[in-house]
């Protein structure tokens, strides 16, 4: 597919997006905007799939983002077939990194990462972690 797919993507999950008449700027393209909620909604994704956010709440240990990067490689148009993809890349405890791509037709439209740290929802400051969280990641790292 491209030169993403060769590196490992532990916990990988993706999400078909559907381009609305509202993420098109004035040229008739993707707006920048649209690759951030995008991105929101792929790391939401993420952790529905594992680690359901309504339960990191409950537990009081929530992630945030500190860092957000992304590179354009190609326009997204109205009509074009786009899914989002987003992985975790490092996972060290309360440190945490997930990379994303956005594709058009299997091609790399955007590449982005993300970075944050757990917190205490109680003392806002770095916490662990949730273990099951840990091990899903470091037994799919063993398993690529």
């Amino acid at each position: 597919m491209n030169d993403e797919t060769s590196h490992k993507r532990p916990l990988e999950v993706f999400l078909p997006f559907k381009v609305q008449t509202y993420d098109i700027d004035f040229a008739g393209i993707v707006s920048n905007i649209t690759y951030v909620r995008w991105l929101e909604d792929l790391r939401l994704q993420l952790l529905e799939t594992y680690y359901p956010l309504d339960t990191l709440i409950r537990d009081g240990n929530v992630p945030i983002i500190q860092t957000t990067q992304i590179e354009y490689r190609r326009p997204i148009r109205m009509f074009d077939k786009v899914t989002g993809h987003i992985w975790m890349s490092e996972f060290d405890s309360p440190r945490w990194t997930a990379r994303m791509e956005i594709t058009v037709n299997d091609k790399t439209a955007a590449t982005a990462s993300q970075s944050g740290v757990f917190i205490s929802m109680l003392t806002m400051k770095p916490s662990a972690a949730p273990e099951s969280l840990q091990k899903r990641f470091d037994d799919a790292m063993r398993e690529n």
